[in-house]
């Protein structure tokens, strides 16, 4: 299956996908920006939440850079 059709990814799996260290992945896992859920011992990060996650980056550099002077 795909990349593209699946639901569920690892944290390395997300840590490539966003280019981000796996500090900064569990990081904002922590700090409640990026959700995940846990089946077992594994950690999941779901599409959706990856979706949302980089929505809220980008609405976040909009406040910030978007503005002009």
């Amino acid at each position: 299956m795909g990349a593209l059709n699946r639901e569920l990814f690892k944290v390395p799996e997300v840590m490539e996908r966003l280019r981000m260290s796996r500090t900064v992945i569990y990081e904002q896992m922590r700090n409640g920006r990026l959700r995940y859920v846990k089946q077992g011992r594994a950690t999941l990060i779901t599409e959706t939440a990856i979706r949302n996650y980089v929505a809220l980056l980008e609405s976040e550099s909009e406040v910030r850079y978007g503005q002009t002077a």
